[in-house]
């Protein structure tokens, strides 16, 4: 025993320890119902309660490649979202934190408990260590750190087990309800083909160049049909009357195109040109983040890109779009130029994985440097984004462009997911055996009265925000429980919803609310000191 206990000394030996019997426990499944990595959470904070405790290095190690990684991962899809309709999940966050802290209220006056345990259990429920340093330096009382860790085990497992129980009690295909449900990040009109004969003099002669109409809508002309020929259509391509248009865009936009130039006809495709469609897969690494319009291949190897298939849903062509890896792009020309451009999206060579440490280390540098930056909130006091916040604000942003200078953001989704792993079991080591450390002491002191009033700040929220989600914004379950693990900060919740489906919809869920929950956490935990 003591040769045992000599080598849990030594901290790596503490580490993989808590890693193996955690997972191990994790893996365990009883009537298909597992921890996943909250057996790892678990298993520390045995651990903590016997005085191990893992350096804070690593647990913020872990925290920052966790989030690094949930930010690459949504950061390609997270700003067009929250441009559209995706600004919901940031208001599912905040009317999260905004039920924790009347619950806060409410518990806090029951149970008769000082401001700064009230405080700390919020923090602690909502799993917030932002909030938790926000709440010691409004309160200047170390009871919230305590607060913090009574509530925080069980934040932690409820939001565990909602998410793997929620989907077996209501016996639903998540992925089925994915694509019934309302979809904040996929909420594009299809396209559609149709073709419109030109009848308007003033466009007679014109190029399409010179017609300038694609600025303002979403159709694209694919070919031109004169005298039963097909005709690529590129920019210097001159338009007469009586041409037939192929086009391809949204239907009002079509309808306005239509009404613009001509009159909607029978589609006739005869092909007496070997015109051809073929659909490519966008793989080479030399294309990821770049958009239609920075590729010119109207101008250059003279094909037209009309459609884009992503995540098995198809959008209309946008120059604009930053194309990801997998983008299933339909492009019309003839056979010899739709071979060079279907080269010029390969892959070029294969890679086993593609994680850039020199990228991946700038990325982190930065974030973890942004979230040092004191943020002051006039009449608040000052908060700071943290370890968690500063990476995933700049995640989020290089991963939305790709590539910015010598920073490859792009890697592939095995590579990626290896990412997110390790640092989620380095996070839930470190704050399992922070959560541990006199646990049990403080509840034989304070009474059972805490742990059920934690319990309370946590399910509450839980319950009211999962039900906003479903049946105030009729989101799918997947997006309800992305935005749920989100607004109550729960990466390990996250980490359970990874592994229920396949899917990158909970990751740009959970991205979109957390960084409002997690401002306004810190917020709340300053203005409940001056109300409690």
């Amino acid at each position: 025993m003591d040769f045992i206990v000599g080598l849990l000394e030594e901290p790596l030996i503490l580490l993989f320890v808590i890693l193996f019997i955690g997972s191990w426990i994790g893996q365990t499944k009883i009537k298909g119902l597992g921890l996943g990595s909250a057996g790892v959470l678990l298993v520390a904070m045995v651990f903590g309660h016997f005085g191990y405790q893992i350096s804070p290095i690593i647990q913020n190690f872990g925290l920052s490649l966790f989030i690094v990684a949930v930010g690459l991962q949504a950061g390609p899809r997270f700003f067009r979202m929250i441009r559209s309709s995706g600004i919901i999940f940031g208001i599912i966050g905040l009317l999260i934190v905004l039920v924790a802290a009347i619950t806060t209220i409410i518990v806090s006056n029951i149970f008769h408990l000082s401001p700064a345990l009230s405080i700390g259990l919020m923090t602690g429920a909502l799993t917030s260590t932002p909030g938790l340093a926000a709440a010691l330096e409004a309160t200047n009382d170390p009871l919230a750190s305590v607060g913090y860790g009574i509530a925080y085990p069980f934040g932690v497992l409820a939001v565990v087990l909602f998410v793997q129980l929620l989907p077996r009690v209501l016996k639903v295909d998540l992925v089925k309800d994915l694509e019934q449900k309302n979809n904040p990040a996929r909420n594009e009109e299809s396209p559609q083909v149709t073709t419109i004969k030109v009848t308007n003099p003033d466009i007679n002669k014109q190029t399409l160049k010179e017609l300038r109409f694609q600025r303002n809508n979403s159709v694209v002309i694919s070919r031109v049909i004169r005298n039963n020929r097909n005709i690529i259509a590129l920019s210097d391509t001159v338009i007469l009357l009586g041409d037939r248009l192929v086009t391809v865009g949204m239907r009002s936009d079509l309808e306005k195109f239509r009404d613009f130039a001509g009159e909607e006809v029978e589609t006739n495709l005869i092909n007496n040109d070997h015109i051809k469609l073929r659909k490519v897969v966008v793989d080479s690494e030399e294309m990821i983040g770049k958009n239609i319009k920075d590729l010119r291949l109207r101008r250059n190897y003279g094909v037209t890109v009309t459609r884009m298939v992503r995540g098995g849903l198809e959008y209309n062509q946008n120059a604009r779009m930053r194309l990801e890896r997998g983008d299933v792009l339909t492009i019309v020309s003839s056979e010899d130029r739709l071979n060079d451009v279907e080269k010029l999206f390969a892959r070029k060579k294969m890679l086993i994985t593609n994680v850039d440490i020199f990228s991946l280390s700038i990325v982190l540098l930065i974030g973890i440097l942004l979230g040092m930056i004191p943020i002051h909130l006039p009449g608040l006091g000052t908060i700071t984004l943290g370890v968690a916040g500063g990476p995933l604000f700049v995640a989020l942003i290089i991963g939305h462009f790709g590539k910015l200078g010598p920073i490859q953001a792009r890697y592939y989704q095995p590579s990626n997911q290896v990412i997110r792993d390790i640092g989620l079991v380095l996070f839930l080591a470190g704050a399992g055996t922070t959560a541990g450390q006199g646990l049990v002491d403080v509840i034989q002191t304070e009474g059972l009265g805490l742990v059920f009033g934690g319990s309370i700040i946590t399910m509450v929220p839980i319950l009211v925000g999962f039900y906003i989600a479903r049946k105030l914004f009729k989101l799918s379950i997947v997006h309800s429980l992305g935005a749920l693990c989100g607004g109550m900060t729960s990466t390990p919740g996250l980490g359970s919803v990874n592994q229920i489906i396949e899917s990158e919809d909970p990751a740009i869920a959970y991205a979109a609310a957390y960084p409002f929950a997690l401002i306004f956490v810190a917020i709340a935990s300053q203005l409940l000191s001056l109300f409690l």
